[in-house]
């Protein structure tokens, strides 16, 4: 997640390991709760080694909803890593980004448009040409379930916990998924089914039915690599015709 959230940055407590979490989500829960467990412990007027057996004190669920519902009050919405997250709780997630085209593409060393850059979840024996197709609800997964999944697709999917199209994942070329990360449900299955997978893909310009080839033959991402370094280990999506 790089979102800004907002009081991520705020400490209100001394932290005896203090390093940088992951992603500002991460950042703002836990300054919550450890706020949280430090009033309660100062109020309770008890050391240490007898608070952490009181269950008076134990972080509940409520808390926890607590925490969500303040983070949601101010606005913020979670990425969803599934579609069926957006269909069920719609206040609580933000709607997937639009297909852009800027118009304004950069072009590879052939002079072909660079129509999305993606995060590599392994190397692959080489890069791969394909049809993009978008599967992005289940009516278009049951279709290619009963009819047949068209050869060489390249399938381009908003929902990475993979249950949308493991029916029919095997039968990919390969995947573009438009969120989650490389260690995401669907970045597993693609390597178990050895389908050649992009997570976290950003496009612009790719349309259905392009023919396009992907740098799947790049390192696989780094997920504890720093932004810049992961951002130059990109892999590319070329626009064919």
């Amino acid at each position: 997640m790089t979102d800004s959230v907002p009081g991520a940055g705020v400490t209100p407590y001394p932290d005896k390991w203090a390093r940088p979490s992951g992603t500002p989500i991460v950042e703002a829960y836990h300054t919550a709760i450890r706020k949280l467990v430090a009033e309660r412990f100062a109020a309770c007027g008890t050391s240490w080694e007898e608070a952490v057996h009181d269950k008076s004190l134990q972080v509940t669920r409520a808390d926890f909803e607590q925490v969500e519902a303040d983070l949601l009050a101010t606005g913020y919405r979670f990425q969803m890593s599934a579609v069926v997250s957006l269909q069920e709780e719609p206040e609580k997630y933000a709607a997937p980004a639009e297909r852009t085209d800027s118009g304004a593409q950069e072009s590879d060393e052939q002079g072909r448009p660079i129509v999305g850059t993606g995060d590599n979840v392994f190397k692959a024996r080489g890069d791969v040409e394909g049809v993009a197709r978008f599967v992005s609800d289940v009516e278009r997964v049951m279709a290619m379930l009963t009819e047949g999944v068209p050869e060489g697709t390249i399938a381009v999917i908003d929902d990475s916990g993979g249950t949308l199209t493991a029916p029919i994942l095997g039968d990919f070329a390969a995947v573009i998924c438009m969120g989650g990360t490389v260690r995401s449900h669907l970045g597993i299955l693609t390597r178990e089914y050895n389908v050649p997978c992009l997570m976290a893909a950003q496009l612009d310009g790719l349309a259905e039915g392009d023919r396009i080839v992907v740098e799947y033959s790049k390192p696989a991402a780094d997920a504890y690599a720093d932004a810049e370094t992961a951002q130059a280990r990109r892999a590319r999506i070329i626009k064919l015709s």
